[in-house]
C-alpha cells in the first residue's frame, strides 16, 4: 500500500499509533518523544494508570513507529524516568534499525517510590539510524554563582585556557531548569521546558530538517522547531492541546543572531552551536574574570547587548540584534 506525503507543520488530533503508521519509511531527521509515564498524571482524555505488560507492549508499538520512520542520518530521542527507560533501551536495541548511542542525565528532582536514593535526574535516551547520522558541538554556559558571578568550576586550575562563553556539553545537563512558574506552564501535566527540546535539535538536525512528536501535548517540540527553522509533526489526543499547541507554534519566528539559529530563553543565550560561536561572540555582553594573581581573562556572558524587540540596525551602526524574523 502506497502511504501518503509527509504533512508538515501540523498537530494531528488522533492516535499516534495510527497516524504514524500512515506515513512513509524513512521520512523524519528527528524523532522525540515525552511519553505518559504511566504513574497516574491527571491528563485531559488519557488514563495513566495501565497494566504494566498492557503499557510497555503499547510503547514497544510506538517506539517501533518511531525508528521505522527516522531517516538514515536521523536521531531518535526519548524521555522518562530511568526505570522506565531502561525497559524501553531493552525495546529498542531489539529492533534492528536503530542502535543506542548516548544516555543523557537532565537534573531535576522527584518523589522516591519506596527503599530507593533520591531520583535526581530524568533520562533521555538517544538511538540513532545509522553510523551516518547528523551531529553538532554544542554549548552551554558556564555554570557561576548567582550572587557574585563568579565561575563555579575550577578547570583543573586552567581556567585561563577555557572558552570564554562555556563548555561543550556533555552527558549531564543541570544549567536547563524545569518549568515551576505557573505563569510560564500549560495546563498540562508534564510540560517541559523549550530550550531542552532546542538543545536536542542543535545537536542534530539542520535548518529545514523535519521532526516528529507522537506526544505532542501543548506544543513544547512545534515552538521549539518552529524558533530553530525547523519543520514539525506531532499527534495528540486531546483536542485543548492540539489547539493549544497549534496557537502557540504559530505565535513563534524564527530565533537567530546574526543569522545562526540559537536557544535563547528569558534574556539568556542557553544553546549555541560551536561552530556558530563566532557569529554570535560579538553581541554578547563581555566582563574580565581573574583566574590568577594579576591576570584575567576575558568572559562572554549569556545575555546580549540590544534587547530581543529591538528591529535590526542599518549596516553603519555596528550592533545586531536576536532576531526573531
Amino acid at each position: 500500500m502506497r502511504r501518503p506525503r509527509l504533512p508538515l507543520d501540523e498537530i494531528i488530533l488522533g492516535d499516534c499509533l495510527e497516524g504514524m503508521r500512515r506515513l512513509p519509511d524513512a521520512c523524519v531527521d528527528l524523532a522525540f518523544a515525552d511519553p505518559p509515564f504511566n504513574l497516574g498524571k491527571k491528563y485531559g482524555v488519557y488514563d495513566d494508570r495501565r497494566e504494566v505488560r498492557e503499557y510497555f507492549d503499547w510503547c514497544a508499538a510506538w517506539l517501533a513507529e518511531m525508528a521505522r520512520v527516522l531517516k538514515p542520518t536521523g536521531s531518535l530521542f526519548v524521555y522518562n524516568i530511568p526505570r522506565s527507560l531502561t525497559r524501553y533501551a531493552a525495546i529498542l536495541d531489539a529492533i534492528p534499525a536503530v542502535r543506542f548511542r548516548h544516555w543523557i542525565a537532565w537534573e531535576g528532582r522527584s518523589m522516591p517510590l519506596g527503599k530507593t536514593l533520591q531520583p535526581t535526574h530524568y533520562g533521555i535516551l538517544w538511538y540513532v539510524r545509522s553510523d551516518a547520522f547528523k551531529y553538532f558541538d554544542v554549548r552551554g554556559h558556564h555554570a557561576t554563582c548567582r550572587k557574585c558571578g563568579a565561575i563555579l568550576k575550577d578547570y583543573g586550575g586552567k581556567k585561563d585556557d577555557m572558552h570564554p562563553f562555556g563548555p561543550l556539553i556533555g552527558d549531564v545537563w543541570t544549567d536547563i531548569h524545569r518549568i515551576k512558574h505557573n505563569l510560564r506552564r500549560d495546563p498540562h501535566p508534564c510540560q517541559l521546558p523549550v530550550p531542552l527540546v532546542e538543545r536536542l535539535l542543535l545537536m542534530t538536525t539542520n535548518p529545514g530538517d523535519t521532526v516528529i512528536d507522537p506526544f505532542m501535548g501543548t506544543g513544547t517540540t512545534a515552538v521549539a522547531a518552529k524558533r530553530l527553522g525547523r519543520h514539525f509533526l506531532g499527534f495528540d489526543i486531546d483536542p485543548k492541546y492540539v489547539h493549544l499547541g497549534l496557537e502557540k507554534a504559530a505565535r513563534e519566528k524564527e530565533t537567530t543572531i546574526r543569522g545562526a539559529h540559537v536557544s535563547y530563553y528569558l534574556g539568556r543565550l542557553v544553546t549555541v552551536r560551536d561552530e556558530d560561536y563566532s557569529l554570535v561572540e560579538p553581541v554578547l555582553e563581555r566582563r574580565q574574570i581573574h583566574v590568577r594573581r594579576e591576570h584575567t581573562v576575558d568572559h562572554a556572558l549569556p545575555h546580549v547587548k540590544l534587547p530581543l524587540q529591538l528591529e535590526r540596525l542599518p549596516f553603519n551602526r555596528m550592533s545586531y540584534r536576536v532576531n526573531r524574523r
